[in-house]
């Protein structure tokens, strides 16, 4: 069985009081639920990361930041340099969320740029993509992913790509009032991302789902072999709520044969 991702970002939430309490109960709760299929990760925000990398110690928890600039240093107000990140020990770096792109103005160039820098400094770009509601209901959702993807990864080589993971966020799927995509809305997507990594040179990049995920979804949208992990919102805020989450999704994952990437691309 490969490695499943399964994850969960905070957004601007959880102060580092309430990062240790969560990363506490975690780890009380983890033991047997996660196993070694499983790789497990947090992203909470700038402020808590030093406190969570000091609570996590030495358990199978990989942590991450919720964005970086893609300059070394300089006048960048209120930003945050990957070698910044690199004093906390992360593991991997979300970049170009659709609130991202939506509020502060990130473009596929700058994201580029982002996931460049992140590779530069050894840390794993976590890239996000999405359909808006308008490309859904053109049935052009592939297309625009597919496009998202391919200038994220401009100018890179097959071993630095090799090093990524992808999200699918559907942008119509994501927030309070989002509705999540199906299983077979989501695996026709997944499977287009899977294709257009192929055309790359690197088919094994793990591809994520995202977008209102929950307990009622998690185990249906595992068991598909063309999704490769859950990115997980407020499902997953809680501790509880995470290991059930990777309770689920792990057991309806371990039921799935083996599938080739030549059998998730094809057609």
């Amino acid at each position: 069985m490969s490695t499943f991702w399964i994850g969960t970002g905070w957004k601007m939430n959880k102060t580092v009081a309430e990062t240790r309490r969560y990363i506490a109960d975690l780890k009380a709760r983890l033991p047997g639920e996660a196993g070694a299929d499983c790789a497990l990760f947090i992203i909470p925000p700038f402020t808590a990361l030093a406190a969570a990398r000091e609570a996590i110690g030495a358990a199978p928890v990989l942590l991450g930041a919720q964005n970086m600039h893609w300059a070394e240093a300089g006048a960048y107000t209120g930003e945050i340099s990957a070698p910044m990140l690199e004093e906390f020990a992360i593991d991997l770096v979300e970049l170009g969320h659709s609130e991202r792109r939506e509020y502060f103005g990130e473009t596929d160039a700058t994201i580029n740029l982002k996931v460049k820098a992140a590779l530069r400094h050894g840390l794993r770009p976590l890239v996000c993509v999405g359909d808006s509601a308008e490309e859904r209901a053109a049935g052009a959702s592939a297309i625009a992913v597919v496009r998202q993807v391919r200038l994220a990864f401009a100018g890179l080589t097959r071993a630095e790509i090799g090093r990524s993971l992808v999200a699918y966020e559907p942008v119509w799927a994501i927030g309070e009032g989002g509705v999540p995509a199906t299983p077979e809305e989501a695996r026709a997507v997944h499977v287009a991302l899977h294709g257009a990594l192929k055309e790359l040179g690197v088919p094994s990049v793990p591809v994520l789902y995202g977008g209102s995920v929950n307990l009622e979804n998690a185990a249906a949208l595992a068991a598909e072999p063309a999704i490769d992990g859950l990115f997980v919102g407020r499902a997953a805020w809680s501790a509880e709520g995470l290991v059930s989450l990777v309770s689920r999704a792990m057991a309806a994952r371990k039921r799935l044969r083996p599938a080739p990437i030549e059998a998730i691309t094809a057609g």
